[in-house]
């Protein structure tokens, strides 16, 4: 038997508990990991508030982790039994003592990477870098990202400014923050409704969107002629059905709206991408911003914080003192 949180309820944090559960057993193209860290994701909070139906009474949520690899299933090389690794575990199973993880979605680390700022990074830079790739993102454009204090948003300041954006502008909710992710890239900082800032461009080439929700058709009308508004995740909700007609009455400006999911890229790709942007950020090109250490037992408090909006980078689940492993 292992440790895990489990959702009892679906809403309120307050319906996740710590509880005894059965020790998970890796299946075919499986591995099974000893869990040192687990990052809590706006995936995650969405999943636990019930925004997303269909998942069971007792579900242990959390979907990236960070840890060794102590068995695996009968077609894997055993080789990989002892190796610090980073996985996606699909849309649960993180928030534990062990988690298994099919092969095709684990990540050996590199060396001088610890645990905690692997699951900072391992799914979120990912994220953002294929997100600029699905917008079409070119040197010399100007970017606007759309909830810009988590973990993709971050990332995606520092891909974006790196790969020689005009103007990297973003949105957040307060002066502090704004003045934090000017240090991490940003060049203009709006507020959550996108205005705020004179010096701001009046349009952008490309928006990453992380928010979605009600606010999502306002800023279809900061895209450019040509603009490209990708929607990377939703954890303000839906955006409203006519959101669309926005578009439609700018037709002559040829701008476009898409969704983007990992899902959509090809294995190898998302991976072989993966082990650079890890490796990125051994070399110090990459910054893993850590809200803050919270042991498992404290994962509905994690999850207030996410509810309040007050985190900055990403909370991770994990022994306090490993933060430099």
């Amino acid at each position: 038997m292992m440790q895990a949180v489990t959702i009892q309820e679906y809403g309120d944090p307050s319906g996740m508990i710590v509880q005894e559960v059965p020790d998970p057993v890796p299946a075919a193209h499986q591995v099974e990991i000893a869990v040192d860290a687990a990052g809590v994701g706006g995936v995650d909070a969405v999943i636990r508030r019930g925004m997303i139906g269909g998942f069971p009474r007792g579900l242990i949520p959390g979907s990236e982790v960070a840890g060794t690899v102590v068995s695996v299933g009968g077609d894997v090389d055993p080789s990989w039994v002892g190796r610090r690794v980073w996985a996606f575990v699909g849309t649960g199973g993180g928030y534990a003592e062990r988690a298994v993880a099919a092969l095709d979605d684990v990540t050996e680390l590199p060396a001088g990477l610890s645990m905690i700022d692997a699951v900072a990074l391992g799914g979120a830079a990912t994220v953002a870098r294929f997100a600029l790739a699905h917008a079409h993102f070119a040197p010399g454009e100007r970017v606007l990202i759309r909830g810009a204090a988590g973990s993709i948003g971050i990332a995606a300041i520092e891909l974006a400014e790196r790969g020689g954006a005009a103007a990297v502008a973003v949105t957040t909710s307060s002066a502090d923050r704004g003045s934090r992710l000017r240090d991490l890239g940003a060049t203009h900082v709006l507020d959550r409704l996108g205005t705020g800032n004179s010096e701001a461009p009046d349009d952008y080439d490309v928006i990453l969107d992380i928010v979605g929700g009600s606010g999502l058709p306002a800023f279809l009308d900061r895209l450019a002629a040509n603009g490209r508004l990708v929607l990377v995740g939703a954890v303000a909700g839906f955006p409203p059905a006519d959101f669309g007609e926005r578009l439609l009455t700018s037709f002559q400006t040829s701008r476009s709206f898409s969704t983007f999911s990992l899902d959509s890229v090809p294995v190898a790709q998302r991976n072989t991408e993966r082990a650079e942007l890890l490796a990125a950020a051994v070399r110090g090109e990459l910054t893993a911003v850590i809200h803050d250490v919270m042991p498992r037992q404290e994962a509905a408090q994690a999850h207030r914080a996410m509810d309040a909006g007050t985190v900055f980078g990403r909370i991770v689940l994990a022994d306090p003192g490993q933060r430099g492993e």
